[in-house]
């Protein structure tokens, strides 16, 4: 993903996450959904229908604030002669702002993906199910792992491993039982083996011919040799997904810690996916930090330095990263500071409070999101910039350990 993409999604996250705590008193947030194709006049009419029932709410407070919403919704869409490729989704209504007070907010977005349907919604809390579904990477790869005694079959959707159905086989050891000669004890082990490969077969069947065949990818199997050739020879799985197998990988493990291996083992196959690039940069920053290289650097101060030096080749930021960066000034004697708060709701309410120097009141002159201020300097200095997200080990490792900003150095600073 290239970095200015990488930069859209984590805005786009972030939008979504303060539109998900945005609440209504009633159902007074209306949330209108509009494809490319979608007549724009088509839309007018039906607002100037809702308009009039709900001219009919008994709630007089609730009226006004549906009535305010749709009345802003109509004088929007006079602006929009045609909503663009991906179409545009428009949130509006009055929002409950605290102290008993409400505040008619609106919100235009241009999704990241094509609207398939046109939506009018509304509700307590605005209708973000259809943009949150754009966020995740719907290429997915079915994922196997098996032996003589037992086989896991799972699933790699974007950047989720999920383990789908365990089996256990009934095979026999190879020391045969007395009594048996050992040709009727070989026949009798070869059946069973067969009979659990076709037991494994129907189960991955099962899993991976649900999946959306434009989304399904392929087949990544693993095992020790020759077992997982032997499956793939005998031709078991269906015939659409045996033509879908990617590639055949050896792996020790054989239940769900199998899956994961298998995913490492097939890095290099699956080198284009996101979650791979981003180990493998995660990785690369572990290495230079336990080599005690100086060529890593971690936490949001140094990392600042080491950025404003030029010396950062890659500047690594969580997606979960939500930091604003505060200048605070204090107007009686001219004292400045630079603060970093958690952002969350309400932090645009953030007080300062009072100035150490001369007791004076701090006020917040500048408010930006960190991200954008680290993303600016690398920018200036030719960094590279990645986005790490936070849904495989490493990635979490960079967030909770790391505070969600570390950096791969060019040379050695000393910071």
């Amino acid at each position: 993903m290239a970095e200015s993409d990488a930069h859209k999604k984590y805005e786009f996250k972030k939008t979504l996450e303060a539109l998900r705590d945005k609440r209504g008193r009633g159902t007074e947030l209306i949330s209108l959904y509009i494809p490319h194709d979608k007549q724009i006049s088509d839309i007018t009419s039906q607002l100037r229908e809702e308009s009039g029932q709900a001219s009919n709410i008994k709630s007089r407070v609730t009226r006004q604030n549906v009535l305010s919403a749709i009345e802003s919704l109509l004088s929007r869409l006079r602006l929009i002669p045609k909503a663009p490729v991906n179409g545009v989704v428009i949130f509006c209504g009055a929002v409950d702002v605290g102290a008993n007070k409400t505040e008619l907010q609106t919100y235009i977005i241009e999704p990241p993906e094509a609207l398939v349907s046109y939506k009018y919604h509304c509700d307590s809390s605005f209708l973000l199910t259809p943009l949150e579904e754009m966020l995740h990477d719907k290429k997915t790869y079915g994922l196997l792992v098996l032996d003589r005694r037992e086989a896991t079959v799972g699933l790699l959707r974007g950047k989720h491993i999920e383990s789908m159905a365990h089996l256990t086989s009934n095979v026999p050891g190879k020391q045969r039982k007395g009594g048996q000669s050992a040709q009727r004890f070989q026949q009798l082990r070869l059946i069973a083996i067969n009979e659990f490969y076709n037991r494994i077969a129907e189960t991955a069947n099962k899993v991976f011919l649900e999946i959306d065949h434009k989304d399904f990818e392929g087949v990544l199997i693993g095992g020790p040799s020759p077992t997982k050739e032997e499956f793939e020879r005998g031709e078991h799985l269906h015939h659409e997904l045996q033509k879908k197998i990617i590639g055949l990988y050896d792996v020790a493990y054989t239940d769900e810690s199998g899956l994961s291996e298998l995913f490492d083992k097939a890095g290099d196959t699956l080198s284009g996916i996101d979650v791979v690039r981003e180990k493998r940069i995660m990785e690369r920053f572990m290495k230079e930090l336990v080599n005690d290289s100086g060529l890593a650097s971690y936490g949001e101060k140094q990392v600042r330095e080491n950025l404003k030096m030029g010396a950062v080749d890659t500047l690594l930021l969580s997606e979960d990263l939500r930091l604003l960066r505060l200048a605070i000034n204090c107007s009686a004697c001219g004292y400045e500071e630079k603060k970093t708060v958690v952002r969350k709701p309400g932090d645009e309410d953030y007080q300062p409070g009072n100035c150490t120097s001369c007791g004076g009141s701090l006020k917040i002159t500048e408010s930006v999101d960190i991200v954008d201020e680290l993303s600016d300097i690398a920018d200036e200095t030719g960094t590279k910039i990645e986005f790490i997200s936070n849904d495989f080990e490493e990635g979490q490792q960079l967030m909770t350990a790391f505070g969600g900003i570390a950096a791969i150095l060019r040379y050695r600073t000393g910071i």
